[in-house]
């Protein structure tokens, strides 16, 4: 143990105990903008620093050891003036638009500008100026960067895709697209980690809300909301709701409050994904001769921009079953529209996605089955979802508990957990085993493919079909050392889950952000508690699904079923791929 005084209180901690963990610990808070524990703690910021009795210098505390004796003062007049100092440095190349900034109230910057007393600017701004792509999924804006490198470091050793690098020199130095690249023309998944880590607004999601009021306010127009399982689980969260109060009642009531014609739930489709890519696993898997192993789910878009860019070799190992989100479009385009008479051109399908790259996946162009229209038009984070409840000064702690519509808005337990990691692979065995067997399992049968490991095995027995070896991973770095081990030999499996981002759909990149805190975690084990509430907890036995399929697609894997609710993932391209990766 190491002893020593921070801001007069005694502390012990553990020898290599940075200064930042052990006055953390002592409940002493030291600001800091570009660390993020085992990840970037290169002190590029210099917030952190400190005043160490006997040392000349300040000493940053994130990237230095508490050592014996130490007695250290965090917060005296010299800290506070060489903070002062440094932020106005920072402050001197940032586009300080803030009333405009869509981090505006959720802003590390910002915040420390205000906790530093900071009212006005010795040196002249200039910020840096760049183009700005608003067609891409996810935007740069160069004048907002503070060179904090976290988007670097997150893209590097958590996704492992290192899209983002430092260029220039001196003056000059600045984080942009590795190889001189535009972002577009990059393997880049959209996962949006880099994001949701961004202590500012240089990182962000394209904003399509302009998109949604328009077609809200155009009366020919028949606006259809559907909304993602891990939504669910973090939409009221900026409202500083309760977990127990922001129930999906709730977000029905809020979505018909801002205007959409039909509020549905994304569960629907899970249910239907399930069905469509539970009957595949089981035709491949009793006809293993005819095709690759093992079969990977394709629902998280991230993950397939991924194995194309990455691993193109092994894209026709992916389920053809398209994901719930795009499923559902292509229902509302066609059965639901036939249902109540509106001819699909007039509809907009909107999703609320936990999601970056589902903002591209419905513009890929084979996602247009139903009447040659986009089946879904328009991807909202649960971002964007919260800036219009409060354009529309809505309070979800005041409203209704409201059912969603029918017949698209029931779901299951299977489909919820759609949202965290090991949900899919869970959900997908539960109706593979009664689609062999006519019986259901125990629905807690499938537990080993739960938790927030980022790599977990399994091997269950199906009665009549045999050992399924399995895997569900999460991350993209995780991803490259399994698709690695898969190409050398030293893995095998027969099913496989990947969700691009660390801990599922519940740590999406179009999430709230919560500055120093991971909820994936939290959020998953919300929608494993809906799952294990839910009076169904099969996909299969969706009252509602068994009528899509009587009514209208006649049985999973048939000829409608394959027109509306499969892809070809061999379509479309990538952009040529170059440097790490490739």
């Amino acid at each position: 143990m190491v002893n020593a005084v921070i801001d007069n209180r005694p502390v012990s901690v553990e020898a290599g105990t940075t200064i930042l963990d052990a006055a953390a610990a002592a409940g002493v808070h030291i600001p800091h903008l570009c660390y993020l524990k085992g990840i970037n703690e290169i002190a590029a910021c210099r917030m952190c620093v400190v005043e160490v009795e006997g040392t000349e210098r300040l000493v940053t505390a994130c990237d230095n050891e508490l050592l014996e004796g130490m007695v250290i003062r965090t917060n005296s007049p010299r800290v506070r003036r060489a903070r002062r100092t440094n932020l106005r440095l920072l402050l001197s190349q940032h586009d300080t638009s803030c009333t405009t900034c869509i981090r505006s109230g959720n802003c590390e910057l910002q915040r420390l500008a205000a906790d530093l007393n900071i009212h006005y600017q010795p040196y002249e701004v200039r910020p840096e100026r760049s183009h700005v792509d608003l067609e891409a999924p996810l935007i740069r804006e160069a004048g907002k960067c503070i060179k904090c490198m976290r988007c670097v470091q997150v893209c590097d050793k958590i996704q492992d895709m290192h899209i983002w690098d430092v260029a220039g020199t001196g003056s000059r130095t600045t984080v942009d697209v590795s190889f001189n690249r535009l972002l577009k023309d990059t393997d880049c998944t959209y996962c949006g980690q880099c994001v949701t880590h961004c202590p500012t607004g240089a990182l962000t999601a394209r904003d399509d809300t302009v998109a949604v009021y328009d077609a809200l306010a155009d009366p020919k127009i028949t606006t259809v909301v559907q909304v993602a399982p891990a939504v669910r689980a973090a939409w009221a969260e900026a409202f500083g709701l309760d977990p127990a109060l922001a129930t999906t009642g709730r977000l029905a009531a809020a979505l018909r409050r801002i205007g959409f014609d039909y509020v549905f739930d994304t569960n629907f489709t899970a249910d239907l994904t399930i069905m469509e890519e539970g009957s595949e696993f089981l035709e491949r898997f009793t006809h293993r001769g005819q095709y690759r192993w093992p079969m990977f789910t394709s629902c998280c878009p991230g993950w397939v921009r991924f194995l194309k860019g990455q691993f193109p070799a092994w894209t026709a190992n992916l389920s053809t079953a398209k994901s719930p989100q795009q499923m559902f479009g292509a229902v509302a385009k066609s059965y639901f529209a036939e249902k109540i008479g509106v001819d699909p051109h007039d509809m907009r399908v909107i999703s609320v996605m936990p999601c970056v790259s589902k903002k591209a996946e419905c513009r890929l162009p084979t996602m247009n089955d139903a009447c040659g229209d986009p089946d879904v038009d328009i991807v909202l984070t649960t971002r964007e979802l919260t800036r219009m409840l409060r354009c529309e000064h809505i309070l979800p702690q005041d409203l209704p508990e409201e059912g969603f519509d029918s017949p698209l808005g029931s779901g299951t337990g299977a489909a919820v957990i759609f949202g965290a990691t090991g949900g899919v692979m869970d959900a997908a065995l539960r109706s593979a085993y009664f689609l062999v067997t006519g019986r259901d399992p125990d629905p807690d049968a499938f537990r080993a493919v739960r938790g927030d490991r980022p790599w977990k095995e399994a091997v269950f027995t199906i009665p009549g079909a045999g050992e399924v070896h399995v895997a569900v991973v999460s991350g993209l770095g995780n991803t490259r050392r399994l698709m690695t081990a898969l190409e050398k030999g030293q893995v095998s499996y027969d099913f496989v889950e990947v969700m691009a981002c660390p801990g599922g759909c519940a740590g999406g990149g179009g999430q709230p952000i919560h500055e120093g805190a991971e909820l994936a975690g939290e959020r998953g084990e919300r929608l494993w508690q809906l799952d294990a509430a839910s009076p169904i907890r099969f996909s299969h036995e969706n009252p509602d699904i068994q009528a899509l399929y009587r009514e209208y697609l006649g049985k999973p894997l048939g000829q409608r079923s394959h027109h509306l609710l499969h892809t070809d993932h061999a379509a479309w391209d990538m952009p040529t791929v170059f440097g790490h990766g490739g």
